[in-house]
């Protein structure tokens, strides 16, 4: 027998749980014409479960129908639904559905605006740039946030300097880390607003800030930045002195071989791998005895990056000679 949701007399019961196992089928069966018995299921149905269900089923598709009563249910009066098509939002993937998400990203209930921007980050259209830009200054913490993720991904470079003002004066920890991570679109022009707010942030009360900002400093390699990744190399946080790391092998300067080669000693694992890989992209001879006994380490992941680091050595040496 075929299934016909329209016609479904369980979509009619008196039972929630019966009309939520309909929703599920009428999801499973992925046919576009069923989209507006969803929207209907969402936007009117009695029992906050079942509107959740139907967010959703709707998450898998980008229909004009589907995204406008998505944006609705941010404002349902059930905090499951309300997160329900938050995340539904979040997994739109056609561009297409951004022109839907437009309004509501300048919608004035927060918890509205910051889903709407989030959907609108992963569908990367540039008309979304605007809403982003004027919730840089927004009251609420997850609006910035997520205004920052679309203005990232996006690369809209004019925005650097008011990101950079985030990563070192906003109050809010979370909206630091992301602004941080977001200066990784910089260019070279953009350097100049870019690197004195990593700097400082590489000096911020909380570590995760930090460690974004030596993250962020690795995808950038500005010469400039050496002295404050070394000082980060003795970070409280093996975190943070792991992307120290990272950052000092991309720099290729051998100033770091002190501070790399003390990290070979170190007891987390993860770090005495990054150190490994950093000498062996710096490529200096002098980290051969040091490279040479953690190919011995215990952890086979260190003893594997060793050894390629000594091959990397080696090869350098021979292209010299030759």
């Amino acid at each position: 027998m075929t299934f016909d949701p329209v016609n479904d007399p369980r979509l009619a019961s008196g039972d929630p749980g019966v009309r939520r196992i309909a929703v599920l089928d009428i999801a499973d069966a992925e046919d576009d014409g069923d989209i507006p018995v969803l929207v209907t299921t969402l936007l009117q149905d009695a029992a906050a479960s079942v509107r959740a269900e139907a967010a959703r089923a709707l998450g898998g598709w980008s229909h004009p129908l589907a995204v406008d009563a998505l944006a609705q249910s941010l404002l349902d009066a059930d905090a499951d639904v309300r997160a329900s098509a938050a995340a539904a939002i979040a997994q739109l993937k056609d561009p297409a559905a951004g022109e839907c998400l437009l309004p509501w990203a300048l919608h004035d209930d927060p918890g509205v605006r910051a889903a709407a921007l989030r959907g609108l980050k992963e569908l990367r259209i540039p008309a979304a740039a605007a809403p982003a830009r004027a919730a840089l200054g927004h009251r609420d913490a997850g609006v910035r946030r997520e205004a920052v993720g679309v203005l990232g991904w996006l690369k809209v470079a004019d925005a650097l300097p008011a990101i950079a003002r985030l990563v070192t004066a906003d109050p809010d920890a979370e909206v630091r880390r992301v602004a941080a991570g977001a200066l990784g679109m910089s260019v070279e022009d953009g350097h100049a607003v870019v690197l004195p707010a990593l700097l400082a942030a590489l000096c911020d009360p909380q570590w995760p800030i930090r460690e974004e900002a030596a993250t962020t400093l690795a995808k950038l390699s500005p010469p400039q930045a050496r002295d404050a990744l070394l000082a980060a190399m003795r970070d409280d946080a093996w975190q943070v002195r792991l992307r120290a790391a990272r950052a000092l092998g991309r720099l290729r300067d051998p100033a770091a071989l002190p501070a790399l080669v003390e990290a070979l000693a170190h007891c987390m694992g993860n770090l005495r791998k990054e150190a490994a890989i950093a000498l062996g992209e710096i490529g200096a001879a002098e980290a051969w005895p040091a490279l040479e006994l953690a190919a011995s380490d215990p952890d086979p992941e260190v003893r594997k990056t060793s050894r390629l680091a000594l091959s990397r050595l080696a090869s350098g040496a021979a292209a010299s000679a030759a």
